[in-house]
């Protein structure tokens, strides 16, 4: 899978709540930091470094897909199966 495919793909829902955040502190720290007025430097500091994570968790999150093979629930029921035929192996002579 190439890094376009991926990109288009399905995203995990947590990966989209997650991308949402890292937004959102994208866009705070973008306008603290065009702000027209004189901010203290710590401010400042912050802003950028809240500008950095918030671009790099975005961009992570998104590249994130979901794989129909490997889902949570298909890993719970091949579970299950395994469990059950040691049961089985157990039991027979």
């Amino acid at each position: 899978m190439n890094l376009k495919q991926r990109y288009q793909s399905e995203t995990p829902k947590f990966f989209k709540t997650l991308r949402n955040i890292g937004l959102g502190i994208t866009a705070v720290a973008g306008a603290i930091l065009s702000a027209p007025v004189a901010l203290p430097a710590t401010m400042i500091t912050i802003a950028g470094y809240g500008l950095a994570v918030g671009t790099a968790v975005s961009a992570v999150s998104q590249v994130v897909t979901k794989n129909e093979n490997d889902s949570a629930k298909d890993q719970s029921q091949n579970l299950k199966n395994s469990k059950s035929a040691e049961d089985s192996k157990e039991g027979s002579p």
